[in-house]
């Protein structure tokens, strides 16, 4: 066991001499984060580095990059839109009726197929 011990407390020796003497404060202050006062500090050089009128300009570029559409293209969109939903509405009911009326017809067909038995029999 001793072996171990000299050898854990020879690699903690090595580490602490590679070092340098202040570097618990710097951890520290790192895990820390900036001081406020450094916070504006910060804040205030990179107001300085903005030219008067900046976010008047960012706003104005934004507004012109997003480009609202107009009025037409909007109905035409809406247009578009309630072709499209009265087409699948259309499609849709035309193929309920038409197995409607298959199913009827195939129930007529076997009415008309038992009352013709009937008449056979009876006549």
């Amino acid at each position: 066991m001793k072996p171990e011990k000299d050898a854990w407390n020879a690699l903690n020796a090595h580490a602490a001499a590679q070092l340098k003497g202040d570097f618990a404060d710097r951890v520290l202050r790192a895990a820390r984060g900036p001081q406020a006062e450094t916070w504006q500090e910060l804040n205030a050089a990179a107001a300085r580095q903005l030219r008067p009128g900046f976010a008047d300009r960012v706003l104005r570029a934004a507004r012109a990059a997003a480009d609202m559409p107009s009025l037409a293209s909007q109905f035409a969109l809406s247009a578009v839109t309630a072709a499209v939903c009265l087409a699948a509405v259309i499609f849709i009911h035309q193929r309920n009726v038409n197995a409607a009326d298959e199913r009827n017809l195939a129930e007529w067909r076997q009415v008309v197929s038992v009352a013709e038995e009937f008449e056979a029999g009876v006549l």
